[in-house]
């Protein structure tokens, strides 16, 4: 049996743990961008793009269909998907492609709000697995490799100052900035200080587990987390539900309800569903309480399991 990482196309993305903006000559820096994290398989055949949950998602980004053509040899990139609304990543306007089926309003977007690919590590190149050479040297041969065009970047980098870089990222309205060290080995599905993000809004993955119901539209959402084979009750969303995710989400909610999940009560009115959406909130921070302290939802997202939503 092989083990050739892109013939089995079974790995997952090394993670980032979260910090405060720091200086170090030991890290590189980079932007961090408000996308969904991708795994790019291209070779002289075609391009296959998987998501974190290792589940194919190319077919919802026909404009990236041809990226293979920009690498000189066969690979396996790790990036972001991103679309670029008024100068600065839209982390909606890219998930929101993950939950359509229709072909044609798949398409139009790819024209309209085309997608990009980000690339900011090699993990394989001409044949290699390359994940145990030190960062800088997969970050020169990611370099060697990709033409960029319009549809797929190299992400860029600072040495050392962290602190400067994240204060203008800040300033931009950017998501923030990861610090990566220079000499780091690359390891699938871990989470390591090895990889650092500094956000001064922090996000995490909930599951939506009802809602709550107002003149036939969502109020709010009610968030959990999975932990010890049960949901915990994480509060409510009110900001920042699009149309697009409200009318989805009542959509499922006519075929997938439930009772209460949660192990208290819950005083209003709410519409219970079951464990299968997954959504992104950003916040504050947490209170004393472990509530959410000014929680806007980002979007839906189908990268995740609910068992994968618990407390970092």
């Amino acid at each position: 049996m092989t083990n050739d990482i892109f013939s089995l196309k079974n790995i997952a993305p090394m993670l980032f743990v979260e910090g405060v903006p720091f200086d170090s000559k030991k890290y590189l820096y980079e932007l961090k961008l408000d996308g969904i994290r991708c795994l790019a398989y291209l070779d002289e055949l075609g391009t296959e793009l998987r998501n974190k949950r290792n589940k194919s998602v190319t077919n919802f980004y026909p404009e990236l269909k041809n990226i293979h053509k920009q690498v000189k040899t066969k690979c396996i990139l790790d990036g972001e998907l991103i679309v670029t609304v008024d100068g600065l990543p839209n982390f909606f306007e890219v998930s929101r492609r993950s939950l359509m089926a229709d072909k044609f309003k798949i398409e139009l977007l790819s024209k309209s709000k085309p997608v990009n690919f980000v690339c900011f590590d090699c993990l394989y190149s001409n044949g290699l697995q390359i994940t145990d050479k030190p960062l800088i040297e997969r970050k020169k041969i990611l370099k060697e490799i990709v033409n960029e065009n319009e549809f797929i970047a190299i992400s860029r980098y600072i040495f050392e100052a962290g602190i400067a870089f994240y204060e203008l990222a800040e300033n931009k309205n950017l998501e923030g900035v990861v610090a990566k060290k220079i000499d780091s080995y690359y390891y699938f599905g871990k989470r390591t200080k090895d990889w650092i993000k500094f956000k001064k809004m922090y996000d995490e993955d909930f599951v939506i587990c009802g809602y709550v119901p107002e003149n036939n539209k969502i109020k709010s959402l009610i968030l959990g987390i999975y932990k010890n084979n049960q949901f915990i009750y994480q509060g409510h969303v009110t900001l920042g539900i699009s149309k697009e995710d409200e009318n989805f989400i009542l959509k499922f909610a006519e075929n997938h309800q439930i009772n209460c999940p949660f192990n208290k009560d819950v005083t209003e009115k709410t519409v219970w569903i079951e464990n299968n959406l997954v959504g992104t909130v950003k916040f504050m921070m947490r209170t004393p309480s472990n509530s959410l302290r000014q929680p806007v939802f980002k979007g839906l997202r189908d990268d995740k399991s609910y068992k994968e939503c618990i407390l970092k």
